[in-house]
């Protein structure tokens, strides 16, 4: 008997402690704007969150999020990017795609 609450409390200790390292991913409050050519409407994503995928002609990505954002050169958000910082932007010419950064 002593093993098996011994052997529960060990469990129990190891689930807490994975699923307060495991945080849910939050949406950033704010925008993320995309200019790609002076001939088309900017992009807008408004409270991004996940792996967002720009259009092929992004040339400019502008961060008025509350977090910091990620570019990828991938359309997957599986490679390292570029962080783009709150009230800051970037040239993405090239670029995939950008995510938010936990």
């Amino acid at each position: 008997m002593r093993r098996f609450v011994t052997a529960t409390l060990g469990a129990l200790a190891a689930t807490a402690l994975l699923a307060s390292m495991n945080s849910p991913a939050q949406a950033a409050a704010g925008q993320v704007a995309v200019f790609s050519t002076e001939v088309t409407a900017i992009e807008i994503y408004r409270n991004p969150n996940g792996c967002n995928k720009l259009p092929l002609a992004a040339h400019v990505l502008v961060n008025l999020t509350n977090a910091d954002v990620v570019v990828h050169a991938d359309p997957f958000c599986m490679t390292p990017g570029l962080v783009v910082k709150e009230e800051h932007g970037s040239h993405v010419t090239g670029s995939g795609a950008f995510s938010v950064k936990d």
